[in-house]
C-alpha cells in the first residue's frame, strides 16, 4: 500500500536532496520535529501581508453596508475563518503528517481522496490567482511610470513571478520558511510606507456617512470574508505545524496560526474600508482593478516600493498554495515525488495565469464565483474535520493513516455523505449571477420562501455557513461512536 512518496515515515537523513525537500506524504521523522509554536507566525504573516488586503474593503463595501457593518463583519470572519485554521494545525502536531493524510483519519485511506481533489482545486485556483494579480500589478506601475506595461512587461513578469512561486513549491519548506520571513518584514515595513503616503485620500465624511445595510448584506458580506481568507486555507492548515515537536502546547499551536494569519488581514482590512468609502470612483476601480486602483493613489517615486510590495506579498501566498497543492495532489493518488507533484502544479497555474492576464475580461466575478462554489464544499469537510479534531483525545496512529485494512478504514460514509449534503444544500443557498455558468445555483431560495435568486437573501450565501454546519454537527451528533472505536484499537 505503501509506496514513493505515501510512506509513513522516512530517516531523517532523506529528508533533502540538494536542498530540495523529499517528505511527501509521510509523517515526518522525530529527528526533523523541532521548533516552536511562534515559528508558525512567519509563514501565515508572510503569506497574508498583502495589499491585495486592501481590497476587500472594496469588495466588503460592495454588498451595500456601512463602515461599521463592514468592519464588525470583516474583523470577525476574519480571525473565525483563520481560527478553523488553527484549529486544523493541531491535527499536524498530533500526526505529524499533510492535512489531507491526516484526513484519511475522517474518510479512510481510499474515501479521502473526495476532500483530497477538492482541496487541490482550491489551491490551484488561489495560486491562479495571486500569481495573476501579481502579473497585472507589476504591468499596471510599469504603465504608471511611462515604461512599456504591455504583452512584454507581462511576459517577462509572468515568467519571474512563476519562477519564485514554483521555485519555493519545488525545493520546499525549509526555503519557504526563510522565504516567508524575508517577505514579512520587507512587505510589512513597505505597506506601513504606502499606508503613511495614502492617507490623505481618507474622508472620514464620506466613510461616516455611508448607508446601512439590512442583514441579508451583511451575512453576505461575512460569509465573503470567510471564503476569502480562512477557508481558502483551511484544507493546508497542517502542512507547517506537522514540523512541531509532539510536545507543544495546543493552545500555542492555535494561536499563533490563528493570530500570524489574522494580523495583517485585519489591519488591511480596515484601511481599505476606510480608503474605498472615501471614493465611490476608487471603490469601483478597485473591483475592477484590485492592484492597480491601489497603485493610482500613489506618487510616481514610491511606485517601484509599490509594485515590490504587491508583487511579494501576492508570492508569499502562491508559495504556500503550491506547496499545499502538490501535497493534495499526492494525496489524490498521483505516485510521483513531492517536487514532481508541485511542478506539475505549476504548469497548470501557469496556462491559469495566461488566462487571466491575456484574455479574461472580468476579475471580480470569476473570483467571486470559484470562492463561493468552492467554498460550499470546502466548508462541509471543515466542518467535519473540527469537529473530529475536537472528538479525539489520543494522536494519530500514524502508520494506519496508510493502510485501508487499519483502523482508519478504506471508506468512511458518514463523512462522504455529509460533503455530499452540505454541497447539495449548499449550492442551493448561494448565487453567483456575475458568472453565467454557475446560474443554476440558488435552487431552494425559493422553495424555502426567501426570495429566490433575485430576493434579499440571494446573495448572502447563507450555503457556506449552512454547509459547515451540517459537516460540524453531523460529525457531532452521528460520529463519537467511529472515534472511539478507532481509539480503543
Amino acid at each position: 500500500m505503501t509506496s514513493g512518496d505515501d510512506r509513513p515515515d522516512r530517516a531523517g537523513g532523506a529528508a533533502a536532496t540538494l536542498g530540495v525537500e523529499l517528505n511527501g506524504l509521510n509523517t515526518i521523522h522525530e529527528s526533523e520535529r523541532r521548533g516552536r509554536a511562534r515559528d508558525l507566525f512567519w509563514p501565515w504573516f508572510g503569506a497574508n501581508v498583502s495589499v491585495f488586503g486592501l481590497s476587500y474593503g472594496s469588495f466588503l463595501l460592495g454588498f451595500g453596508i456601512s463602515f461599521w457593518q463592514a468592519t464588525i463583519v470583516g474583523v470577525v470572519g476574519i480571525v473565525a475563518s483563520f481560527l478553523l485554521c488553527g484549529v486544523i494545525a493541531l491535527a499536524g502536531k498530533r500526526g505529524s503528517a499533510p492535512t489531507m493524510v491526516l484526513s484519511r483519519a475522517v474518510f479512510g485511506v481510499e474515501g479521502n481522496r473526495v476532500p483530497s481533489a477538492l482541496s487541490w482545486l482550491l489551491t490551484v485556483g488561489w495560486e491562479t490567482v495571486l500569481t495573476a494579480l501579481a502579473v497585472l500589478a507589476t504591468a499596471t506601475v510599469f504603465t504608471r511610470l511611462g515604461w512599456e506595461g504591455g504583452t512584454a512587461t507581462k511576459v517577462v513578469a509572468l515568467v519571474v513571478v512563476i519562477g519564485l512561486v514554483v521555485a519555493g513549491g519545488v525545493i520546499g519548506f525549509h526555503l519557504i520558511m526563510r522565504m516567508q520571513m524575508v517577505i514579512t518584514i520587507v512587505t510589512g515595513v513597505l505597506t506601513v510606507f504606502y499606508i503613511a503616503l495614502v492617507l490623505g485620500h481618507i474622508d472620514l465624511g464620506a466613510v461616516g456617512a455611508l448607508p446601512a445595510g439590512d442583514v441579508p448584506h451583511v451575512v453576505g458580506g461575512f460569509v465573503f470574508m470567510l471564503t476569502g481568507f480562512g477557508l481558502g486555507w483551511v484544507n493546508a492548515a497542517a502542512d507547517y505545524s506537522r514540523y512541531l515537536p509532539r510536545s507543544t502546547r495546543s493552545g500555542s499551536v492555535v494561536g499563533w496560526t490563528t493570530f500570524g494569519s489574522s494580523l495583517a488581514p485585519v489591519l488591511l482590512l480596515i484601511f481599505g474600508i476606510l480608503l474605498a468609502g472615501s471614493s465611490p470612483s476608487l471603490s469601483k476601480a478597485i473591483a475592477a482593478d484590485p492592484i492597480g486602483a491601489l497603485a493610482s493613489l500613489l506618487p510616481t517615486w514610491f511606485l517601484v516600493p509599490f509594485v515590490i510590495v504587491a508583487v511579494l506579498g501576492l508570492v508569499g501566498g502562491a508559495v504556500l498554495d503550491i506547496y499545499s497543492s502538490g501535497l493534495a495532489l499526492l494525496s489524490v493518488g498521483v505516485r510521483v515525488p513531492r517536487y514532481v507533484a508541485a511542478g506539475i502544479d505549476g504548469v497548470i497555474m501557469t496556462a491559469g495565469a495566461v488566462y487571466v492576464v491575456f484574455f479574461a475580461s472580468d476579475f471580480l466575478g470569476p473570483f467571486q464565483g470559484f470562492l463561493i462554489t468552492l467554498g460550499v464544499p470546502i466548508a462541509a469537510w471543515c466542518g467535519i474535520f473540527v469537529a473530529d479534531i475536537a472528538l479525539r483525545r489520543r494522536d494519530y496512529a500514524e502508520a494506519e493513516l496508510y493502510d485501508r485494512r487499519g483502523r482508519y478504514g478504506s471508506v468512511r460514509w458518514l463523512p462522504i455523505a455529509l460533503i455530499a449534503a452540505g454541497t447539495a444544500v449548499g449550492w442551493g443557498l448561494v448565487t453567483n449571477s456575475s458568472a453565467d455558468w454557475l446560474s443554476w445555483q440558488g435552487y431552494l431560495l425559493g422553495p424555502l420562501g426567501l426570495g429566490g435568486t433575485t430576493g434579499d437573501w440571494a446573495y448572502a450565501n447563507l450555503g457556506v455557513l449552512v454547509s459547515l454546519a451540517i459537516g460540524f454537527l453531523g460529525v457531532l451528533l452521528f460520529g463519537r461512536g467511529i472515534i472511539r472505536r478507532q481509539e480503543e484499537r
